[in-house]
């Protein structure tokens, strides 16, 4: 006859050991913050993950990209996130006060994107220039075409900027200082437009003060109601330009890709917002998007090579990935596998 406590203790050693394994699993799930730009691939591989293999889900929230940094960079444990999104490289400081922190990371590039103007298809189709997108939204501006004089900016239409743009009031929706889609909206867009004016392009190739006065002008955006902060969610931008047919948005190009049949991206330097543009680097305001892994955490969390290695299979960020059905632009094949490679052995940043 069975000892009934010996029965007793395996039934308690079995539940110890089912709570136990439980809490284990609950730990696995991985923490994502950063890019709202990332946001839908990294949410598109979250879902694949957890459908393929045995782990939950990550949580995968939209904090911009230089929260994301903070949070990221702010230390190791379970109260900091095991990865961060971002829609430009990480900065020097950011990057510094990681490692004062401790943390081992490694830099995955995913592919690129486009920063789109669009606007409604009721609205009017735009033909901009950089000097264009320049002159419409920095806070001060060349009073001539030699750029050494500036002014408060005083244009109120489109039509004021150049008379080939239409006559309607300048209302532009997007990102806040916070955003990675802004770091790199005015490096690509900003900084060429200011760079048309002669006295403003001898400033940025002068000394490190003058080339700070260039950064100054060509990135200090107007605040007095033509440049409106939309948040980090450019999925609401998407919704008040449905709403507003006279105003347009910045976002990524996945954005547009997915609304295109109700927006349209207008035309920069000539050449139109599509994948193919952007690919080969003929559409002027494009940039490379990436996500950090934090090294200090897979011992606690193993899944995250798991989950790395599915962001950058074939399947997913391949030249006909899933990714790109979402409008993600692929790397080339040679600049695939060495990401691939580097990913693959957990290759830690230098900067």
């Amino acid at each position: 006859m069975q000892n009934p406590n010996k029965a007793l203790i395996f039934y308690f050693y079995f539940v110890v050991v089912i709570l136990f394994s439980t809490s284990l699993y609950a730990e696995e799930q991985i923490r994502i913050v950063g890019s709202s730009t990332v946001f839908p691939f990294s949410t598109a591989v979250a879902e694949e993950f957890g459908r393929s293999t045995k782990y939950k889900s990550p949580i995968v929230e939209q904090t911009g990209t230089g929260n994301g940094m903070k949070l990221f960079c702010g230390g190791k444990g379970p109260a900091f996130p095991d990865i961060t999104n971002a829609s430009r490289r990480i900065k020097k400081n950011e990057y510094n006060k990681c490692i004062e922190n401790g943390i081992e990371m490694v830099e995955v590039k995913i592919g690129y994107d486009g920063i789109v103007f669009a606007n409604s298809k009721k609205g009017q189709v735009f033909n901009l220039t950089t000097r264009d997108i320049y002159l419409a939204l920095a806070a001060k501006v060349p009073v001539n075409s030699e750029g050494a004089q500036l002014q408060d900016n005083p244009y109120q239409t489109w039509k004021d900027v150049n008379s080939l743009l239409p006559n309607i009031k300048i209302e532009v929706l997007g990102p806040p200082p916070t955003s990675g889609t802004r770091d790199a909206f005015v490096e690509l867009a900003m900084e060429k437009g200011a760079e048309s004016f002669p006295f403003l392009k001898t400033l940025k190739a002068n000394s490190k003060a003058r080339k700070n006065e260039f950064k100054t002008i060509s990135h200090t955006i107007r605040e007095d109601g033509a440049f409106i902060e939309a948040g980090e969610n450019d999925n609401l931008i998407v919704q008040k330009l449905a709403a507003n047919p006279e105003a347009l948005g910045i976002f990524g190009f996945s954005f547009l890709d997915q609304n295109s049949d109700k927006l349209r991206g207008a035309n920069v330097n000539g050449i139109a917002p599509k994948l193919e543009k952007i690919m080969v680097g003929d559409y002027a305001i494009a940039r490379s998007l990436y996500f950090y892994i934090k090294k200090n955490h897979i011992r606690m969390k193993p899944s995250i090579i798991k989950f790395s290695q599915e962001f950058t299979s074939e399947d997913a960020m391949g030249q006909y990935g899933y990714l790109m059905e979402k409008g993600l632009i692929p790397l080339p094949e040679d600049e695939y596998k060495k990401v691939n490679e580097n990913t693959k052995n957990l290759v830690e940043l230098e900067f």
